[in-house]
């Protein structure tokens, strides 16, 4: 934003929602789709931390005892899933503020007089917003795995909860492996082409197709789970 300082600038730890949230609305693209990306992840992150607060030990052990889980097991279990989604929360906003600001950093570059100078810029402001887009969806991968443990030994009364972090989760990895896509898609901006930035960031290239089948897996995971959490669908 021409003009404004960073104290002036929305920040997910400094703003209110609400104020976050005009920001989003406004067209300067900071933040942008990657930071609201990051927005859903930090929800999911918290209805996880949720949800493994009210799911009792004796209910989860019960329902892993075919798995060899007992209740000091399943209680550590809990007590660790609820850590890590507390601390994945915390970290998701600053993710979503580094997304922001690599998406300012992605608009600047655009609007340089063309030249070298300019693809330079876009060249290095596109691999930039790759990254950042990519750190966060790497972390949402990361978090499928509790809440599959969640959808079969949570707490069944918040069995909704969990749908509603699916939902938020699978948001937060489609909106990664789009703007990775996109952002690298952007290096051709600075007239270089797809098979050269496959050849120049292979790391980042890969990374699509990873998101790609952790959508598939929240997919499997929401629709095992729909029937006990949306249980009027089965009243035709």
């Amino acid at each position: 934003m021409t003009g404004s300082s960073d104290t002036d600038e929305v920040s997910t730890e400094h703003s209110s929602v609400s104020t976050w949230m005009q920001a989003l609305g406004t067209a300067t693209g900071n933040p942008g789709g990657g930071a609201a990306s990051g927005l859903m992840l930090a929800i999911a992150a918290g209805l996880t931390a949720m949800v493994a607060g009210y799911t009792r030990a004796t209910h989860a052990a019960e329902d892993a005892s075919g798995h060899g889980e007992h209740g000091s097991e399943a209680e550590a279990t809990i007590a660790a899933l609820r850590g890590r989604a507390e601390a994945r929360s915390e970290l998701a906003l600053r993710l979503a503020d580094e997304d922001a600001h690599a998406s300012r950093a992605f608009g600047s570059a655009f609007h340089l007089p063309a030249g070298v100078e300019r693809d330079e810029a876009i060249r290095a402001a596109s691999i930039e917003a790759a990254a950042a887009s990519a750190r966060m969806g790497e972390h949402a991968v990361d978090a499928i795995d509790d809440l599959a443990w969640l959808t079969e030994h949570g707490n069944p009364a918040l069995i909704a909860d969990v749908a509603v972090a699916i939902g938020a989760l699978r948001a937060a990895i489609t909106g990664a492996r789009t703007n990775v896509s996109f952002d690298l898609g952007s290096v051709r901006s600075a007239h270089g082409t797809l098979e050269e930035v496959r050849a120049d960031e292979p790391r980042l290239w890969e990374l699509v197709p990873v998101f790609d089948r952790a959508l598939e897996r929240i997919d499997r995971l929401a629709a095992w789970i729909d029937s006990e959490a949306a249980p009027t669908d089965a009243v035709s």
